[in-house]
């Protein structure tokens, strides 16, 4: 199953990629970085801000949880949130996820999904996964 998360909202996305692990489905996302975050860009930022700072103050010596800063990552870190993932079953749900920022070349010809389910309904503010991204202070190449 390949997925295009350009315009998605991303826990609705995200929500529907873990079911789709657990039934037992390799999923691939496309995009990643389009994918929305419904909340004002403050908020959104804030949000994400201090759980990258918190992973780094937290426990020195531990140097963890680790939070990504990549929207591709993020976006594999909030499934892999939605999954069982201490329990054998979820980890190899985990494992059929594939996220990726842009389209690489092996998935131009590929028969592109959409979810109308993900899609934004009465949103007023959102932002994008790749400029949260951003400020947080990432270097992706699309």
């Amino acid at each position: 199953m390949i997925i295009d998360g350009e315009g998605h909202v991303l826990g609705r996305l995200a929500s529907i990629v873990s079911k789709k692990l657990l039934e037992g489905e390799n999923v691939v996302v496309l995009n990643s970085e389009k994918v929305l975050i419904s909340g004002s860009k403050e908020w959104a930022y804030a949000k994400y801000k201090q759980r990258v700072d918190r992973a780094s103050i937290s426990n020195p010596r531990r140097m963890g949880p680790k939070y990504p800063r990549r929207p591709d990552d993020i976006f594999r870190r909030t499934v892999r949130g939605m999954l069982p993932y201490k329990k054998t079953k979820g980890r190899q749900a985990f494992k059929g996820l594939k996220a990726f920022v842009g389209v690489p070349a092996e998935f131009k010809d590929a028969d592109i999904m959409r979810i109308p389910e993900a899609e934004p309904k009465n949103i007023t503010k959102s932002i994008e996964l790749g400029e949260v991204s951003k400020l947080l202070g990432t270097k992706y190449e699309v």
